[in-house]
């Protein structure tokens, strides 16, 4: 449990705004500058040291002489911290991460005309909200995906689970025994939003038009079911090879998970599966962003550009089970399948609650909402018992 890190970052909860001065983009690529230096979520930068079949780095290194180095963030909240602590060139940042990363300043326009091919890019996410601020584009779209419920199969057998009550609401799982102790639940703040999606199903009465939007009522019914799932949880989680770990060796049955952590499982031979609940799910829409004080401008906009190339989308998505922004990667990627973007998501974009940061101001509650601090402080006070 990250309690202290997860109360390390409440400084850096910025409020979401519009930046007043844009800093003005790069006009022109020069002569790369011998290092790409990377904040990024698992996975996600790979150059074959867990498979070698994967492996987007080497090729890239080659190619323009600039050395790729990877921190891995384990939540958006880490990825802000990072970002404002600076010394890196870019963030491939979620919908929760982008805005607060724009109006603190943190990230800088991108020259999207030095990227030729940004023009290949799902159009659904080429102007999307969560970069494409006041006619400005302050990132590259990467992948997306959704939030899934990973389950052992031996323990469900034939009666597959279909709710989020598996991981919110004490009961007896198929093999007879009680899932207390045996679920996990992502321990950053914005799971506070998976909290809502589901009783926006399960207590219709509450009014929940959008998990992100809470006013002060929908907003202790979601706290409340939080703490009643903290006394059924045996862990938190939030670094992926640890939950493949817990699966594995500790006992966990069930919990909300990215598609990667079941795709190594399932390499492994062990019994998992993924389901997307009645309720829904909420997911993620990464943008690599590039930090205003960028040391290496020039071999970052090389990067932006490696990263929408087919092959790397194809075998990313095959990877860490997401969705490629570049629609022409879905075929003929042998790692992939044609089939593969599909089983990942690709037709229900539409129904996916991406992650963004919640505000005061908000449609759905006539701008009454409970801002992203509130759900940082409380969430620390969830994971340790209060």
């Amino acid at each position: 449990m990250r309690i202290a890190k997860t109360a390390a970052v409440l400084t850096t909860a910025l409020a979401v705004g519009v930046p007043s001065l844009a800093q003005q983009p790069l006009k022109s690529i020069g002569k790369g500058e011998g290092q790409v230096d990377i904040v990024a979520w698992a996975g996600y930068i790979e150059r074959g040291a867990t498979n070698k079949d994967f492996d987007w780095v080497t090729e890239f290194e080659k190619k323009t002489s600039c050395k790729v180095t990877v921190k891995t963030a384990g939540t958006s909240d880490e990825m802000v911290a990072l970002m404002n602590e600076g010394g890196f060139d870019l963030v491939t940042a979620s919908g929760d991460a982008s805005m607060r990363l724009i109006a603190g300043k943190r990230v800088q326009p991108i020259n999207v005309a030095l990227i030729p091919s940004y023009a290949t890019i799902d159009p659904r996410l080429q102007k999307a909200p969560w970069h494409f601020v006041n006619g400005t584009h302050y990132g590259v779209p990467y992948q997306w995906g959704w939030n899934v419920l990973m389950y052992n199969t031996k323990v469900f057998g034939d009666k597959k689970p279909d709710s989020w009550a598996t991981v919110f609401e004490e009961q007896t799982l198929p093999d007879g025994k009680s899932n207390k102790g045996r679920i996990q639940a992502f321990d950053g703040p914005i799971y506070i939003a998976d909290a809502a999606l589901y009783l926006m199903k399960k207590k219709p009465e509450l009014g929940i038009k959008d998990p992100y939007e809470l006013n002060e009522t929908q907003y202790k019914a979601a706290l409340d079911l939080l703490r009643g799932q903290r006394k059924l949880v045996g862990k938190y989680w939030h670094d992926a090879f640890v939950q493949i770990d817990d699966f594995t060796n500790e006992g966990v049955v069930a919990s909300s998970s990215w598609q990667f952590q079941a795709n190594i499982l399932g390499s492994k031979k062990q019994p998992v599966a993924t389901v997307v609940p009645v309720e829904g799910a909420t997911g993620w829409a990464d943008t690599t962003m590039m930090h205003s004080e960028a040391k290496h401008p020039n071999c970052a906009y090389m990067w932006l550009e490696h990263s929408l190339n087919t092959k790397l989308q194809g075998d990313l998505s095959a990877w860490f089970g997401s969705v490629p922004v570049v629609l022409a990667a879905c075929k003929g990627n042998k790692l992939l399948g044609d089939g593969g973007c599909e089983r990942q998501g690709l037709g229900s974009f539409e129904k996916i609650s991406f992650w963004r940061t919640p505000t005061t101001k908000c449609a759905s509650q006539k701008d009454q909402c409970v801002p992203y601090h509130k759900w940082a402080s409380d969430y620390i006070a969830v994971l340790g018992g209060r």
